[in-house]
């Protein structure tokens, strides 16, 4: 009537291979890489008030589609248009699943079929190998590269300009720089030359900063307010990035050519749902008074950290791991450089706070931390694990006090 030599082990082995399998595959993570707009790990943490509108609307029927005051259909966008048009001086504003499909909309409604003149320097890929020149051609346009990669005058821009001409565009370089012997047409120039061939002239941002993030001591990044003052006729960026919303492709501008990619039948598929409608409005809200950006809005609260409060949470994890780790380990707090990301000032590092761990096989380790119940990221470099605190949150902090003990004893 016993069990079989074995039998326990087997049942421990099944009931923890059941544990696994049944667990969520998207889970929460303590992000301490030293990259706080992660786009693997899903860029800008949303603020209490996108997440309970997100709650909100996806909970109950909503006024997504429908007009209360005339009791018939109304439009998704509506919701949006008016922040947008007041956070950046544009006639009208569209809104889609994220900032590669803003420009794919864009070109595919007002450059198919025809040519788009486009710098070499700006002909960049960003993650997962995506790249301009593809999206271009997935838009049915022709690219035509101007200039070279370091040097692009306005008479490159003049000479390419045809009978098939759609558009000329700027792409923001947003994930590298180039530096030393250079040359850029200035956004006042290149809608100049736009605007005299008779052609709409787009920008393209990628990254989303919607203030003036000098105003926080972070390095400035151009906005689509100061891209429109400078003539732009439509400007496309994210939502998830430097605005800290949620995953969005946003396009302001001249209301003729928004309304031209509202009637795109292609529009209807990279459309958003209601929960993240109702959470970029809520972003957007916040926007309004941005005095108050950095003590509501979490992403703009993380880059503007100041350095002693992220010292402070380095000191405790230091603390913290000392014990969980056990002997063998060299524990010390230091000075470190984190990282925008998600392309947004590519160059700009933030001076920030790391413990940093050596000893035996700190690959090993990182890998043990990822393993914890939650898991832990960090970085492995110069042969130890560097867990930068920029990104350790309180919340974080009291998760770790209940998982690093998990740690202790296990052999590395």
């Amino acid at each position: 009537g016993g069990r079989a030599p074995g039998e326990a082990a087997l049942i421990d082995a099944a009931a923890d291979r059941l544990a696994r399998e049944s667990a969520p595959r998207l889970r929460r993570v303590i992000n301490l890489t030293g990259t706080v707009l992660h786009t693997n790990l899903g860029r800008a943490p949303l603020p209490e008030e996108a997440i309970a509108a997100a709650a909100e609307a996806m909970r109950h029927p909503t006024t997504l589609e429908f007009d209360l005051a005339t009791g018939r259909r109304g439009e998704r966008d509506d919701h949006l248009r008016g922040l947008l048009c007041a956070l950046t001086g544009a006639e009208d504003a569209t809104v889609v699943n994220n900032n590669a499909a803003a420009v794919l909309l864009v070109l595919n409604t007002l450059a198919k079929g025809r040519e788009v003149p486009v710098s070499r320097g700006e002909l960049i890929e960003i993650g997962g190998s995506f790249r301009m020149p593809e999206i271009m051609a997935r838009a049915g346009c022709r690219l035509v590269e101007v200039g070279t990669t370091n040097r692009t005058h306005a008479r490159d821009y003049q000479g390419a300009i045809g009978p098939r001409t759609a558009l000329l565009m700027r792409v923001h370089q947003a994930n590298f720089a180039i530096s030393g012997f250079t040359a850029r047409v200035p956004d006042r120039k290149l809608a100049a030359i736009a605007k005299a061939a008779g052609l709409p002239f787009i920008a393209d941002l990628g990254a989303g900063a919607l203030v003036d993030l000098a105003r926080f001591g972070l390095p400035p990044e151009p906005t689509p307010a100061d891209a429109l003052a400078a003539g732009a006729d439509l400007v496309t960026f994210s939502g998830d990035k430097l605005l800290g919303g949620p995953q969005a492709g946003l396009v302001v501008g001249r209301a003729e050519l928004v309304r031209r990619l509202n009637r795109n039948p292609l529009k209807r598929a990279l459309r958003l749902d209601k929960g993240r409608i109702a959470a970029l409005e809520a972003v957007l809200r916040l926007h309004l008074a941005p005095d108050r950006l950095v003590a509501r809005l979490p992403a703009l609260a993380l880059l503007a950290r100041p350095e002693a409060s992220i010292r402070a949470a380095a000191e405790r994890l230091a603390a913290g791991l000392a014990p969980a780790l056990g002997p063998g380990w060299r524990i010390a707090v230091e000075p470190c450089r984190s990282q925008i990301g998600s392309g947004a000032l590519p160059v700009e590092r933030l001076p920030s706070v790391a413990v940093t761990v050596a000893g035996r096989r700190p690959d090993l380790l990182a890998a043990r931390l990822r393993a914890l119940p939650v898991p832990v990221l960090g970085r492995v470099a110069d042969g130890r694990l560097w867990l930068d605190c920029r990104c350790l949150t309180e919340a974080d902090e009291a998760v770790l006090a209940g998982i690093l003990p998990a740690c202790s004893g296990q052999a590395i």
